[in-house]
């Protein structure tokens, strides 16, 4: 991709990492060990992987040892080169010293993350939507007390909602990762002056108000590595192969999931958002799965939008319910896609121009959930309630279970066969461990 190969590459690395001084007191954040190599490290072969080779390192607090570490970058296949701050300047502030040199957009990555991104994808959304800045938003194990993006249908933010919000209402669970493609344009209205600036604070805010801030949601790995326990757990996942795995270059693994009786108690069709409730084992289940290497997509018929009985923004409501209860107990799914369609007709209120079918058990859904993610799904599971879930799964060419929750594979539409049966979602992961 020649558009890309003028690109810059740019870590700030300035932080103290004081929530990691039980670990390492004496080095910054970014040199932190993980598996045998400092976190940077794997943040620069990234960059290197996509072509990304001239590297700008924004460092502070103890920035003698990353330059004494990678020097001008020769051994690592890159070009490094530093700039110090004098006085700390936040996440951002050092971008002024870059304003002359930066001709083109550019990737900012923040120091302090373990990641393993596809960033010739990430940069052709950005190319593609015009944006001033494109950040990599992504669900994560603990939105209560994240920053959360609003975004339109079209990938706009169109607001920040803050983790200090008094939150008495249920929201998306869509995080921006601190993973950033950044027009060179942006100098043209910050880092005019050498003060300190944090880059999400006050730049991504100040620019929402010129709608050219877009998500680019992806599943790939990216976690801060900053408090023990995040520590400890980035380093099983390197060990275990999970971080390369989810790099969207390759082959995606995914566990797709059926909606109502298998996350949510089944009750027919929900009109109402009271009616929303898990049903017993999902959210142990689904976390479980968010720590393995496969993906966690839900797949569903909601008929009650062609049949005019819901509106769009009611079911998104109902879905942020799903996900807020699902983020309390540290589980999330990665994506959600919903057939509104229904072929029949005489309901009042019905919308007309959404009487054709692509409901499961066709696999429409599945097909557009395996483009934008690069699945592959002779790798997948399907897991319902219903035995059209298991038609679907089928259908599909993957591995089938049927979970004997909701109509518990009772329903009789179709003559269709599980490979595995469980008794709620809790129980997945034997099962999927042993493949």
């Amino acid at each position: 991709m020649v558009w890309n190969r003028i690109m810059i590459g740019v870590i700030t690395a300035g932080g103290k990492g004081t929530r990691l001084s039980s670990i390492a007191s004496d080095i910054p954040k970014p040199m932190v060990n993980i598996v045998n190599k400092p976190i940077i490290q794997y943040q620069i072969e990234c960059l290197r992987d996509n072509n990304l080779k001239d590297i700008y390192i924004l460092i502070g607090h103890l920035g003698y040892v990353i330059k004494d570490y990678f020097k001008d970058g020769k051994d690592f296949g890159v070009s490094i080169k530093y700039i110090e701050e004098k006085e700390p300047l936040g996440s951002a502030g050092s971008l002024y010293f870059l304003r002359d040199i930066i001709q083109d957009d550019f990737v900012f990555v923040f120091g302090d993350l373990m990641l393993d991104v596809f960033f010739e994808r990430m940069i052709k959304f950005h190319k593609e939507h015009h944006a001033m800045i494109t950040l990599l938003s992504h669900p994560n194990s603990h939105p209560f007390d994240s920053d959360l993006i609003v975004a339109d249908d079209n990938d706009l933010v169109v607001g920040i909602d803050s983790k200090h919000n008094v939150r008495d209402y249920y929201y998306h669970n869509l995080v921006n990762a601190g993973v950033y493609v950044v027009s060179h344009h942006i100098f043209d209205s910050f880092f005019k002056e050498p003060i300190k600036t944090d880059f999400e604070k006050n730049v991504v805010n100040i620019e929402l108000q010129n709608e050219t801030v877009y998500s680019y949601h992806s599943t790939e790995y990216v976690k801060d590595a900053g408090t023990p326990d995040r520590y400890y757990s980035v380093c099983d996942d390197v060990k275990n192969g999970i971080v390369k795995a989810k790099n969207l270059k390759n082959p995606q693994k995914c566990i797709f999931l059926d909606r109502d009786g298998t996350i949510n108690k089944y009750k027919g069709f929900i009109r109402d958002i009271n009616s929303i409730e898990l049903e017993d084992g999902v959210a142990d289940g689904i976390k479980n799965i968010n720590k393995s290497e496969y993906l966690t997509i839900v797949i569903t018929n909601q008929p009650v939008i062609a049949r005019g009985e819901v509106k769009v923004e009611e079911l998104s409501a109902f879905h942020n319910k799903i996900e807020t209860l699902l983020g309390k107990e540290g589980a999330y799914y990665d994506d959600l896609f919903y057939c509104p369609h229904h072929p029949d007709s005489g309901f009042e209120g019905e919308i007309k121009e959404l009487k054709f079918d692509c409901r499961k058990p066709k696999t429409g859904l599945l097909l557009k959930a395996k483009e934008k993610y690069n699945i592959d799904l002779s790798k997948c599971f399907f897991v319902g309630d219903s035995t059209m879930d298991i038609q679907t799964g089928i259908n599909a060419g993957m591995k089938t279970i049927l979970v004997k929750t909701g109509n518990k594979g009772e329903d009789g539409k179709y003559d269709a066969k599980p490979d595995y049966i469980i008794t709620n979602l809790s129980e997945i992961s034997k099962i999927v461990e042993g493949e």
